[in-house]
């Protein structure tokens, strides 16, 4: 029997105003007015569904990810949130993420999503220069991103997160580290600082764009701008993720842990740990947004279901939990996966032995070494 680990909701809002070329998210560039009213009945009927996977428990965390939800209006977000905590147990301080791009933040708006019951907003900035934000695409401007951000907190909103990108096509060590003094300035609880990676199925991977670092000058940037945020007061916490104290993402925390979430929306993900029958089921839904709009709530809106076996969730586990800087107990590994910690005896060892893990007061936590090469470590448990 598996002990329920926390539950998060996870909330797909799948449109965009332009489709970014180094995008591989499920998002749909926009055509004419948005049925927003069809898809959040479409999310209500699609969240009755699930919800007998996790009677009586309780949602520690919820999350608007996209896409860009800031395009839905807010009494969209308050008619779903609405729907939700009729349905579900919201913890009390539930954290309630809104994932915003500057380019869609309209004056007014922000304090009406926090009327909503959103506490907290994550900012697709990507960078504050404005030829690398046009080599990526964007439709906004560095002066829109920082209007965008000031307007939040005009509205009472300070659990900001300002996702960054770094070895952009045409950008200097010099360039990535003057776009985090620029964040700096706007003084948000979180930064995630992460790497261009050319995804498959992406117009970036199709056709690279010039002037890309290389390895080398990837791995300086990275250096220097993490010293520049450990300087600024930003513990980092997992790979890409830095905050201020007590201000870690919950719900990336969650997932990172090995926690549940159920997955609502065009294409969503989750993973629901059902205890009685000692599974671990991942459920995902129909991608395109009209077949969801139409589909949601029957068993036709399922994309699939997925049991998790024993002898894939050791990869699971380590896949997320070795994201992060405080690595995990053998305790909790069994706990969560259902196996015995024998069972990963051999390849502990190995990753010790290669100098990529070390115990640390009870705990399996990575090194440096081993942080440069966690797909190497993670692969170890295949």
């Amino acid at each position: 029997m598996l002990l329920p680990p926390p539950l998060s909701l996870y909330v797909h809002l799948p449109w965009c105003v332009r489709k970014c070329p180094y995008c591989d998210f499920n998002s749909h560039q926009g055509k004419g007015e948005l049925p927003f009213e069809a898809y959040v009945d479409a999310l209500i009927r699609d969240l009755d569904q699930d919800l007998p996977l996790v009677w009586g428990r309780t949602v520690h965390s919820v999350f608007f990810g996209g896409g860009t939800p800031s395009l839905f209006p807010p009494e969209a977000i308050d008619r779903f949130l609405q729907a939700a905590s009729a349905r579900l147990r919201l913890a009390p301080g539930c954290e309630i993420t809104l994932e915003a791009n500057p380019g869609t933040a309209e004056h007014g708006r922000f304090d009406r999503y926090r009327a909503a019951g959103v506490n907290r907003v994550s900012f697709g900035i990507q960078s504050f220069d404005d030829g690398c934000l046009q080599r990526l695409g964007r439709i906004h401007d560095s002066a829109e991103a920082e209007a965008a951000v000031k307007l939040a907190q005009d509205a009472g909103l300070d659990n900001l997160n300002l996702d960054l990108m770094y070895a952009l096509p045409g950008q200097t060590r010099a360039m990535a580290e003057a776009d985090l003094q620029r964040a700096f300035a706007l003084e948000p609880a979180h930064i995630s600082h992460y790497q261009l990676t050319l995804e498959p199925n992406t117009v970036f991977f199709a056709r690279p764009p010039q002037g890309i670092p290389d390895d080398d000058g990837a791995w300086e940037m990275q250096e220097g701008c993490q010293r520049l945020l450990a300087q600024a007061g930003y513990a980092h916490y997992e790979v890409s993720a830095y905050a201020r104290p007590g201000r870690q993402c919950a719900h990336n925390l969650n997932y990172w842990r090995f926690g549940d979430y159920l997955g609502i929306g065009a294409g969503a993900h989750g993973k629901i740990s059902l205890g009685a029958d000692g599974r671990l089921l991942r459920r995902w839904k129909v991608r395109h947004p009209a077949a969801f709009i139409e589909q949601a709530g029957t068993p036709a809106g399922i994309g699939g279901d997925d049991d998790i076996d024993a002898g894939r969730r050791p990869f699971e586990y380590m896949l997320n939990l070795l994201r992060l800087r405080e690595g995990f107990a053998l305790a909790d590994f069994e706990a969560c996966t259902g196996v015995p910690r024998e069972r990963i005896d051999a390849p502990l060892r190995q990753a010790r032995e290669a100098g990529w893990l070390r115990v640390e007061e009870g705990r399996i936590v990575p090194t440096e070494l081993g942080r440069r090469f966690t797909n190497d470590v993670v692969a170890l448990f295949l």
